[in-house]
């Protein structure tokens, strides 16, 4: 099945008993994005904080993924069961939810899936929605395991810079990749990582969802390599490569991975490469 569904089918998923709804919005602003609605919600929707809460507490770096123990313990803590169903969404559209996709996948949890066009599409389709999110009182048995190679480290894009089988693509805009803009943190370089491709995930996106299947493999056959066995996707902190990732999957390509430093830990490291 396809990682993107629809709202009709999350309707359709509610029958199951197990369906689970998380709202993985972040509170910052991406680049280029539309506005965050910040007072709708999807009826019976969790919260789900991986700014803030399903990260790593002991990193200086945004939002990085958290150890496997963490991650288990708060995903029971809000309700989340072997068995469930989740479908994950945000409040701009497709943009921070393919990240929390991809924990999950990391987890090694099969029925997850992202609402294609967030909040946004939900509210386009004329369906409710609520100001609060559902109590989550009693806890679920989820226990996953977790997948090390679905987020790569800056030792793993290091000595993998000069590998052939290995494609690093970075999903910021041309003008950052390029060195043109500075960046929008502070004491962070600019420039890219050597032998990467700048693949902008805007260009993969019509407005508040991703493009069609179709058109997502022709726009990635003309960046990434079909012969290579491993791609490593890049952003800014580890959440708009994700949507590469999630388009990447959808158009039939494999082993791949989140550098979930990404440029914020890249740039800011002057004792690694960079292009400008």
């Amino acid at each position: 099945m396809s990682p993107i569904v629809t709202p009709k089918q999350v309707q359709e998923l509610r029958d199951t008993g197990r369906l689970v709804i998380l709202d993985a919005s972040i509170d910052f602003q991406i680049p280029s994005t539309q506005p965050n609605d910040k007072h709708n919600i999807i009826p019976n929707a969790i919260r789900f904080d991986y700014d803030k809460v399903f990260c790593d507490p002991c990193s200086s770096l945004p939002h990085m993924m958290p150890s496997e123990e963490r991650f288990n313990t708060l995903a029971r803590d809000i309700g989340i069961n072997q068995n469930s169903i989740i479908v994950i969404y945000d409040n701009s559209g497709t943009f921070a939810s393919p990240r929390a996709w991809w924990m999950f996948k990391a987890l090694g949890h099969t029925e997850v899936y992202i609402l294609d066009g967030g909040l946004t599409e939900w509210k386009n389709e004329g369906l409710a929605t609520v100001t609060s999110y559902q109590n989550t009182s009693s806890k679920g048995n989820f226990s996953g395991q977790l997948q090390i190679d679905y987020f790569v480290d800056s030792y793993f894009v290091l000595n993998n810079i000069d590998n052939s089988s290995c494609q690093i693509l970075d999903a910021r805009s041309h003008d950052r990749f390029n060195a043109k803009v500075a960046e929008p943190r502070s004491g962070i370089r600019s420039g890219h990582i050597p032998n990467s491709i700048c693949l902008p995930f805007m260009e993969l996106i019509d407005g508040h969802k991703l493009k069609s299947p179709a058109e997502l493999k022709r726009i990635l056959f003309n960046s990434m390599d079909p012969n290579k066995t491993q791609y490593v996707f890049s952003c800014g902190s580890g959440v708009t490569a994700a949507i590469i990732l999630v388009a990447a999957q959808i158009a039939g390509y494999q082993n791949l991975s989140v550098y979930d430093g990404s440029w914020t830990e890249w740039g800011a490291n002057t004792d690694l490469p960079i292009q400008g």
